[in-house]
């Protein structure tokens, strides 16, 4: 088995927690995602109610579905430049 010392022992652990890190956000954000397209949730913008002529509904779930994907481009852009800068 191989030995890191120095500096390069603490850049192997630093980028293996950044890595766990980023696993546990996204898993984040998918149960995030999987709640808020789900019955309970879902239910509560389902209301006889129009957003510039639009019904609720669909632009709701526009919204929702748009900001779960910029939070998922958001975690991978971030992790992906910080580990390139080295901090």
């Amino acid at each position: 088995m191989m030995h890191l010392r120095g500096n390069a022992s603490r850049d192997f652990s630093e980028t293996y927690m950044r890595q766990g890190l980023k696993a546990q956000r996204l898993l984040a954000l998918f149960f995030a995602g999987l709640a808020l397209f789900n019955f309970p949730l879902l239910a509560l913008w389902d209301v006889d109610a129009q957003v510039w002529g639009l019904p609720l509904f669909p632009v709701a779930l526009f919204v929702l579905w748009s900001v779960l994907i910029a939070a998922l481009a958001w975690i991978i852009e971030r992790e992906t430049h910080s580990g390139a800068r080295g901090g």
